[in-house]
């Protein structure tokens, strides 16, 4: 909307400076005599006046002078839209996209938010659009209007396929606005509670053994469980094969199943059928034990030296979204990830609530994608367009 009425100021002013309706005669070299004749047949006697010559200078300076003054009034009006817009947005339901399905770590995390945003006046509609280790749905972002009202929960892939995939419908910086860091997840090896492998070091003796045999789960090609894969295939020096699925939901349904044998999911996904007894966890991906499994080593510590692997999440807009706009999403996701509930919440499942300014949220995504480079290329991985 504030665009909408600086455009059209803009064109009245440009209308303005093209109509110079109060411009005198054409310019000549001495004065124009006027009257005399013309008053006299009207029985009027007057002193003939001289026009003084016609001087461009000063007809340009005024008619600057009335664009100036225009387009001032243009900027205020235009500011005062803007201000205007975010006293009142949101004014409907802000869409959401998880570029996952259902019962990925970022599918939680929204559904987290959406509820807590609820209760700030916000109205989130959660959407999951899957597919292409989640640049199907970050680009479908991309491509929306910047208001505010189309907004996307990325993940550490988001980094990740700048360098995996050769080409993307997107620029992974240069077409979004960063909104704020959501959270911090580590990824834990889990396999299906009745598998033979009671640890790391029984799993990757089995794949030296039967080299090409042992597969593992992702949530998509690009994903941050796809990479963590690629690194224990890499580290762990062993011959493991990728099986890509469109979401961490459907990926743990088959290591359930025994369909795969294993998979490294988020721990805000896993650790409930960890507790139910459903999958057995080996070990997790980050340098610390997690909070939520204090028991289960982490990998470097169960047998593959090393490894480290941290997992993030964050929400970003369209490109060219009005500051103020984002600055009110940035101030009411940062509260709700204060909320003591919500911490405890995220803390159960082994999530960090990890809120961030827009700017360093920014900066952090330039850095990420920088220092994953080198990691996705030593990996091996690679993505098809």
């Amino acid at each position: 909307m504030p665009g909408r009425v600086a455009f059209f100021y803009a064109t009245l002013c440009k209308r303005l400076w093209l109509k110079v309706e109060e411009w005198q005669d054409p310019p000549f070299a001495a004065g124009i005599i006027v009257g005399g004749e013309h008053q006299q047949e009207q029985g009027v006697e007057q002193e003939p006046r001289v026009r003084r010559p016609f001087s461009w200078r000063e007809t340009m300076n005024t008619q600057l002078v009335k664009y100036a003054g225009c387009m001032a009034v243009v900027g205020t009006l235009a500011v005062g839209a803007s201000a205007a817009q975010a006293d009142t947005f949101p004014s409907k339901p802000i869409r959401m996209i998880v570029p996952f399905g259902s019962g990925s770590a970022t599918d939680i995390l929204a559904r987290i938010l959406s509820v807590k945003l609820a209760d700030a006046g916000m109205q989130i509609v959660v959407e999951n659009r899957p597919g292409a280790g989640g640049s199907i749905g970050t680009g479908a972002v991309a491509k929306s209007q910047a208001d505010g009202y189309t907004l996307v929960l990325v993940s550490a892939g988001h980094a990740i396929n700048a360098t995996l995939y050769p080409k993307l419908p997107y620029d992974t910086v240069k077409d979004f606005s960063a909104v704020t860091l959501v959270a911090s997840i580590p990824n834990v090896l889990v396999v299906d509670a009745a598998s033979p492998y009671r640890s790391v070091k029984d799993l990757l003796a089995d794949a030296k053994a039967k080299p090409g045999t042992i597969n593992y789960a992702s949530a998509g090609t690009g994903s941050s469980t796809h990479l963590s894969g690629e690194l224990l295939k890499s580290l762990g020096q062993v011959d493991i094969v990728h099986v890509p699925y469109k979401g961490t939901g459907e990926a743990l349904t088959d290591v359930m199943a025994g369909r795969v044998q294993m998979m490294l999911a988020p721990t805000v996904s896993a650790v409930p059928f960890v507790e139910q007894g459903r999958l057995r966890a080996l070990g997790v991906t980050t340098s610390k034990r997690a909070a939520s499994l204090p028991n289960v080593p982490t990998l470097a510590e169960a047998g593959v030296p090393g490894y480290a692997f941290d997992s993030w999440f964050g929400i970003l807009a369209p490109a060219g979204t009005p500051r103020d706009v984002i600055a009110k999403l940035n101030t009411e996701v940062v509260k709700a990830l204060a909320l003591a509930d919500v911490k405890e919440k995220l803390l159960g499942l082994g999530a960090e609530a990890t809120p961030s300014t827009p700017e360093d949220f920014d900066r952090f995504i330039k850095a990420e994608v920088v220092k994953l480079e080198p990691v996705v290329k030593q990996s091996g991985a690679s993505a098809p367009n």
